[in-house]
């Protein structure tokens, strides 16, 4: 969390509040670490956060979809800021379509 928190401090962005929700409370296998957050503005924040050494690809953009959507369900509202943190290369599709469902992607 540390990392995520200290990326977002130095472009400028504080949050009130942000908690660590377990995958397994959204019923998922994956190694993800995933934050909801709260600005000092009010604006909810989903983070996702992974780390792998295969690039990521388009049947990944669905997965983080279906994350996001049981993560919707599971908190009680939507989010206006989708982040992913991923240290892996990213294919061109997938980046071109994570872009389309308006994730931000560092």
């Amino acid at each position: 969390m540390q990392m995520v928190v200290d990326s977002f401090r130095a472009k400028g962005k504080l949050f009130k509040k942000m908690q660590e929700v377990a995958p397994k409370e959204l019923g998922i296998r994956n190694k993800i670490k995933i934050y909801k957050a709260t600005d000092v503005n009010g604006y909810f924040w989903a983070i996702f956060a992974i780390s792998q050494k295969s690039r990521l690809l388009m049947k990944d953009v669905h997965k983080f979809e279906e994350i996001y959507n049981k993560l919707c369900v599971f908190s009680g509202h939507n989010y206006k800021h989708k982040i992913l943190f991923v240290d892996a290369p990213l294919c061109s599709k997938a980046k071109a379509a994570f872009k389309e469902c308006r994730w931000k992607i560092q």
